[in-house]
């Protein structure tokens, strides 16, 4: 069974923090996530340390100082966050997020040509599936 994505807001943007910013100590997070969320120490340990025993992140001793390292890379992160939220939420149907995206009054140009590329790869998918 795959690993269930962390299920609070706060073990969330703790693993993407990582994933996006690399390898870091405890020392490290508390300076920079812990700070910018107002998180003692103790907070950002016990939440890395149930990240790693939940297998989303990895630690290795270096020079007596644990690194944590995210065993995704962030845009990793973000598709299994979003793939299980489709799962729960939405009972595996992407048209709830269809419909929520037409109606959006501003989506950028750039955003407009990753949702293209992304219908041209499943319709690129589909064809190679359907021999």
């Amino acid at each position: 069974m795959p690993r269930a994505m962390p299920t609070g807001p706060q073990e969330l943007a703790l693993l993407r923090h990582i994933a996006l910013n690399g390898p870091s100590s405890v020392g490290r997070v508390v300076e920079t996530f812990g700070a910018e969320h107002g998180l003692a120490r103790s907070t950002v340990l016990t939440v890395m340390e149930r990240l790693r025993r939940k297998g989303h992140l990895g630690r290795r001793r270096v020079k007596g100082l644990y690194i944590y390292a995210s065993t995704l890379d962030h845009a990793g992160v973000l598709r299994k966050a979003v793939g299980q939220f489709v799962e729960r939420a939405l009972q595996g149907s992407v048209s709830p997020i269809a419909a929520w995206l037409t109606a959006q009054d501003e989506v950028s140009d750039a955003e407009l040509r990753e949702l293209q590329l992304a219908v041209e790869a499943l319709r690129t998918r589909k064809k190679g599936g359907a021999r």
